[in-house]
């Protein structure tokens, strides 16, 4: 027989006073600000409201700003997207002003760095030219990459350099906005991190699988030094790469390890449009769990990132610290 339930009475429920209870939010300390004509970005940044997304990307620019204090590296570590977003002349300003350290991207974000300083543009239109057979077949970007890599070689320069160099060796007409060619010309580290197979000039006939992997694993071996000082104070971010940068990161982090680096209390942050499990786990969890803070920020890369960049400026000159050399 199935029990037949009466409605609860409600009648005898105990209640508190509003006052007596401890609250997450309250107007003194996490709402924002009035936002009104005429604001300065630093009077726009005071007013952001101080919880979740608006306090984390506050929080890294702070620790930016405290990692150049404290002469510890900045590593920017961006997928494809990010290229594609037109965030170069953010991104060259960050450096400029010294507050990025290193950069680290995989093969496509290279592939679309290399084309915009070559023609001012990129992103070609898959779905369209696909099934003819046509997609990722430019001459000009395999036959300029790969030529550029075996070029390189025999000088014991990695990808990222080789291509950077080449941009500015070349004269590209718009080498200015490319991310590599600024980093070599400011002479930070600029690793280029490939998987076999999955960028447009590995299909190309002057494709050289050993020359490829050599000048990538070369670019490893150099982010493993870089990531080897992060500790007390240095900050990894993750920028739209949702697979092969967060395991490239917890690599060099383990052989750093492995080869006596003491590397712990450092942050990291990983700012992309939807949150993926790799970097959830291998950026923001197990790298900071022997000491750090890892942030999430979630949204649009060219609305989020010149946000950061803006708050890092801002810093840097309340820091005295805007321009200085790393």
């Amino acid at each position: 027989m199935k029990k037949k339930y009466q409605p609860l009475d409600f009648s005898a429920v105990s209640t508190y006073s509003l006052a007596s209870r401890d609250n997450k939010v309250n107007i003194a300390d996490h709402f924002a600000g009035e936002i009104r004509a005429g604001l300065s970005l630093r009077e726009f940044a005071t007013r952001l409201p101080r919880l979740l997304g608006a306090e984390s990307l506050q929080a890294v620019a702070e620790l930016v700003v405290a990692a150049r204090q404290k002469r510890k590296p900045v590593i920017l570590a961006i997928g494809g997207h990010v290229i594609k977003c037109g965030l170069q002349p953010v991104l060259k300003g960050l450096i400029e002003a010294g507050a990025i350290s290193a950069v680290a991207m995989n093969g496509s974000a290279a592939i679309h760095d290399f084309e915009v300083s070559l023609i001012g543009a990129t992103s070609e239109d898959v779905g369209a030219v696909l099934h003819a057979g046509d997609f990722g077949f430019s001459a000009e970007t395999g036959q300029g990459m790969n030529r550029a890599l075996a070029a390189a070689r025999e000088s014991g320069a990695g990808f990222g350099q080789a291509i950077g160099a080449h941009i500015l060796a070349a004269n590209h007409p718009h080498a200015d906005y490319s991310l590599l060619a600024c980093c070599v010309k400011h002479g930070i580290p600029a690793t280029v991190h490939v998987a076999l197979g999955t960028d447009i000039i590995h299909q190309h006939p002057e494709a050289d699988g050993a020359v490829t992997g050599e000048m990538s694993y070369r670019d490893f071996k150099l982010l493993a030094a870089v990531v080897a000082e992060l500790g007390d104070g240095g900050l990894w971010l993750n920028v739209g790469s949702a697979v092969l940068l967060p395991e490239v990161f917890l690599k060099a982090l383990s052989v750093a390890q492995n080869l006596g680096h003491q590397v712990s209390n450092f942050s990291t942050a990983n700012f992309d449009m939807i949150q993926h499990y790799r970097p959830l786990q291998n950026v923001i969890k197990r790298p900071t769990s022997g000491g750090g803070k890892g942030y999430t920020i979630t949204g649009h890369h060219e609305i989020n990132i010149p946000l950061l960049a803006a708050l890092i400026h801002e810093g840097l000159a309340e820091a005295g610290l805007q321009g200085e050399e790393v």
